[in-house]
Formats: C-alpha cells, sequence, structure tokens
C-alpha cells in the first residue's frame, strides 16, 4: 500500500500543530509468520483480540507477472500487529480464514487488496474502507499517509510501497513500512466514521462498501494489448498488428518467467521497433533496448512480430480502434448528436452542483460511464422513476439513485440552444 504523503490535505482548513513522526510500530516490528504452528498461535492471538481488524498486503507489481500478496499485514485491538508471509504457507492459511472471514476487516484503497486475498481464501463478510470514507467525508486528497496525518496527527514512514516484496527474506525496515501501514487504521476508521455520521452520509458508505465487497471480478480485455503505452503513435493496422504480436509473446514469456511484462521488454521499445520496422535482425539490435545484452539473445524472438504482420492478409488485420458498444468521445458528440451533447452538458452541471453541494468528488456520487450512457440513449420513460430504474441497472446505489435521478431526469429533456 502507497502511503507516501502525495496528496496533502483538504485545502483551507486551518494550519495543524506539526505532525508527529511514527517511525517504528507501537510493540515494535513483528517477525514474520511462516510456518503452520507460528501461524496457529497467531490466530489464537488474533481471535482474542476486540473489534474490526486492520488488513493489508503489499504485492510485488512492476517485478511479479501473478498480483498475489507476498504479506499479509493484519493488526488487532488489545492484541497488537501481525505479519504473514503467504508464499510458504499456500494451502495451509485455514486457521487464518477461521479468525478473519467472520470479522469486520477495515482496509485503505479495498478494492486493490480484496482480488490476492481472495485468491487465498480470506473473504471479509464486513469492510470498512478508509480511502474511500475519506473521498465521501469531502476530502480531496485521501492517501493513507494524508488521512492519518490530517485526522490523527502521526507522520507515517515513506517508501517501499514499489518494491519488489517477493525478495526473499524481506529487510527489517521493509517489514516495519508493512506493520505501520496497519498501525492506526482502526483509530482512523473510528474518526472517519464519525464524521461520515455527523455529516450524513455513514449509510451512504456503508452502501458503497457493501458494493465494494461483493464486487465480482472485472471481465477480462477483450484486446488487451491496446494498452501498450504510446500505441497512438501507430497508424497503420498492419502496425498495430505487429504490436499484437509483440505483446502477445511477451505476455507469454511473461508468465512463464513469472515477471511483469514490462520487464520482459518495456512498451517503449515494441512501439520503436514497430516504427521503425527493421527487415533485418542487425537493424533490430540497433535500436534502444534491443542492442542490449539480453535482448540481443531474443533478437529472432522480437523479429518474428514484424515477419508476421507482414504476412497477414487484409482480414486478419486489427481495426483502427477497438469496436465498443458505448457512446462516443464526449468531444465529438456535438457534431454527431447536438441533443445528446445538451443533455451531457446539463446533467454534468447538475451533477457537479449536487456533488459540491454534498462535499463529495461527483465520480463518486455517479459514474461518469453510466451518466454518458444514459445521456446517449436516454430511456423512453424519462420520469424520475424510469431513469432510477436505468440507474439501478446500471450499478447505481441506492442513495447515488435518490440523490441523482431527479437531476438527470431534468437534463434528459434539455434542448440544444438555438
Amino acid at each position: 500500500m502507497d502511503t507516501a504523503d502525495q496528496d496533502g490535505a483538504t485545502s483551507g482548513t486551518p494550519e495543524s500543530p506539526a505532525p508527529i513522526p511514527l517511525r517504528e510500530p507501537a510493540e515494535g516490528t513483528p517477525g514474520v509468520i511462516a510456518d503452520p504452528e507460528e501461524l496457529e498461535r497467531a490466530c489464537a492471538r488474533i481471535a482474542e483480540g476486540a473489534g474490526a481488524i486492520a488488513v493489508d498486503t503489499e504485492r510485488a507489481s512492476g517485478y511479479r507477472y501473478w498480483p498475489k500478496a507476498y504479506l499479509v499485514q493484519l493488526r488487532r485491538e488489545g492484541v497488537g500487529s501481525f505479519l504473514v508471509d503467504p508464499i510458504p504457507l499456500s494451502g495451509q492459511l485455514g486457521p487464518l480464514a477461521d479468525v478473519l472471514n467472520g470479522a469486520e476487516w477495515v482496509l485503505h484503497a479495498a478494492s486493490q487488496d480484496l482480488p490476492c486475498l481472495a485468491e487465498l481464501e480470506l473473504r471479509p463478510t464486513a469492510l470498512f474502507d478508509t480511502e474511500l470514507a475519506g473521498r465521501l467525508a469531502g476530502y480531496d486528497r485521501v492517501a493513507l499517509g494524508t488521512l492519518v496525518e490530517k485526522l490523527l496527527g502521526y507522520q507515517l514512514e515513506k517508501g517501499h510501497s514499489a518494491a519488489d516484496w517477493s525478495r526473499r527474506p524481506l529487510p527489517v525496515d521493509w517489514l516495519n513500512y508493512a506493520a505501520l501501514d496497519v498501525e492506526l487504521l482502526i483509530p482512523l476508521r473510528e474518526k472517519l466514521e464519525a464524521e461520515l455520521e455527523a455529516q450524513g452520509k455513514l449509510d451512504w458508505a456503508r452502501q458503497e462498501f457493501e458494493a465494494v465487497r461483493t464486487a465480482p471480478p472485472p471481465p477480462p480485455r477483450a484486446e488487451p494489448w491496446r494498452r501498450v503505452s504510446g500505441i497512438h503513435k501507430i497508424r497503420s493496422p498492419r502496425g498495430l498488428a505487429a504490436v499484437r504480436e509483440f505483446w502477445q509473446i511477451r505476455d507469454e514469456m511473461a508468465r512463464k518467467r513469472d515477471r511483469a511484462p514490462s520487464r520482459v521488454l518495456p512498451d517503449s521499445a515494441i512501439v520503436s521497433a514497430v516504427l521503425a520496422d527493421p527487415k533485418t535482425t542487425a537493424e533490430l539490435q540497433a535500436l534502444p533496448v534491443f542492442s542490449g545484452r539480453v535482448q540481443r539473445k531474443f533478437a529472432s524472438t522480437w523479429m518474428r512480430p514484424l515477419q508476421v504482420a507482414r504476412t497477414l492478409a487484409k482480414s486478419e488485420l486489427p481495426l483502427p480502434a477497438q469496436p465498443t458498444d458505448g457512446p462516443p468521445p464526449p468531444n465529438r458528440w456535438a457534431d454527431k448528436d447536438p441533443e445528446a451533447a445538451a443533455r451531457l452538458s446539463a446533467a454534468r452541471a447538475a451533477l457537479n452542483a449536487l456533488a459540491e453541494h454534498h462535499r463529495l468528488p461527483v465520480e463518486n456520487l455517479l459514474l461518469p460511464e453510466l451518466v454518458r450512457r444514459t445521456c446517449w440513449r436516454p430511456p423512453e420513460d424519462l420520469s424520475e422513476a424510469g431513469v432510477a430504474e436505468v440507474l439501478r441497472a446500471g450499478g447505481a446505489r441506492p442513495w447515488q439513485i435518490e440523490l441523482t435521478a431527479p437531476a438527470l431526469a431534468k437534463a434528459l429533456t434539455a434542448k440544444p440552444e438555438a
């Protein structure tokens, strides 16, 4: 988890006393639990604690292909903090599931941690997300370090969030950093819950937390290769086909090695190769990255995408853009459908006013994609009830529908200015 204070606090507030630096956990840095007997003892202690359990994970994003948890951090009032290494305990985490799965979890940015915890058969029956709570409470900057400093007066240790957490053994300063990530989650939860209740938003937050907890995994992308950074520089279908071939070969290699794809071959190298379109291995090896010792060994492998793309039939080439059933980019609405553009403009104005009034981000008030789809193809029934039904089908929560359906129903009747 990134605890670095990159965000700052809500603007316009009076100056607070200097925060107290927090450099190590109150009870010292816990040892790493890595065998079943240690885990049994730790779970017995956790079960003796009271209230919610603070939970966090550390992954090796940017280093490994699979987004698995390489460390699980836990803290519960009355029993302290625990660091669990799930790698040597693979298939033996049943005792941890027994003690965790019946309790409320407190996480920061829960949607980042829940998938890798679910892979370990760890799933909450209730959760409190301090990042999401901060957004709903009106804080425009909600990094963990920011909220801890603003609400609790402590400054967390920074660094190590982007480290290779698959490394073993883990350095002591990394473990210290990881333990601090859960050190203050419980008191932060209490502060945020009290603030949400005072603002009349606690029920909103509970609905949002439940939506995060029960969210299904995202569907796989139809054409994930289109996310190659810099692909906008590639204009021709045959060039896009080469990018696709590069991506597929790189992805297969990354999977087999359990390495991040960018460490197998950077996106920038793919784009430069496609733009240069070398015809020989020597020409490829003259390009940046491909001239390096490691990539020279795979020169024939990296020539293959370019060779394949040149021989594909036109029917096998990708389209210039990925087909979509959604609306076009909003900046093209005025030309394609002026009435839809007028509806979207009115909807945005109304939703921005509501968000400002209730002190929360407009994207948390209603998903922008749902707003765009509704404005592009409005329902036949433009009553509040009809619009509410569309929002409900689009995944909006009851509190969102109650707040936005009246304003959105009115916006959907907007007409272009003469």
